[in-house]
């Protein structure tokens, strides 16, 4: 609350991004501070989120920088970015084509990144991940060529859809896909 009031959130186009972790663990004595979260980090009870799965969707959070920031600092979009965000009520709502599993936090950041949102990393907050049995949506997508192949063609859309809205400027999002 104190950061959305020092970064004038209300009048800015900001998307703070908050950073995420997890653990292998079903049983948590959730960190009361960041210098207990990295402890935690260090000893290896928590890990940065889904950086053996995925580490394109968190990885530009940039957690070096994360662990002695003091200051929200700024990063920029890349590929896959997914973080959990705090935005105004009034940004850009989620595509409601993305449902299930795939894209939706990909396709959200894509969007705000579009309508130039600020991304700025807390510097003292974030969440941790609890582990739980996988979704059914996620294992559709898993064993599903067909789900996947209509994943692919709803992000095709949604690409054509962001070119004709911000035109140029959406550009760097279909080259960015077409180089993965």
């Amino acid at each position: 609350r104190n950061s959305i009031q020092q970064l004038e959130l209300p009048q800015r186009k900001a998307a703070l991004v908050v950073p995420a972790f997890e653990t292998l663990h079903y049983r948590l004595t959730f960190p009361k501070s960041k210098a207990e979260l990295l402890s935690m980090l260090d000893m290896g009870s928590l890990y940065t989120f889904r950086y053996h799965v995925w580490p394109k969707g968190h990885a530009p959070t940039d957690y070096a920088k994360w662990r002695t920031a003091t200051v929200p600092y700024r990063v920029a979009w890349q590929p896959d970015f997914e973080p959990y965000v705090v935005v105004r009520r009034d940004c850009p709502k989620y595509d409601q084509r993305f449902v299930g599993f795939g894209w939706n936090k990909v396709s959200h950041i894509m969007e705000l990144d579009a309508q130039e949102y600020e991304l700025l990393v807390l510097p003292n907050a974030f969440m941790i991940h609890m582990p739980h049995a996988p979704s059914f949506d996620i294992s559709k997508f898993r064993l599903s060529a067909g789900y996947r192949g209509c994943l692919q063609t709803l992000r095709e859309e949604f690409h054509q859809d962001l070119s004709r809205r911000y035109g140029a400027a959406a550009l760097k999002y279909l080259t960015a896909e077409r180089s993965l």
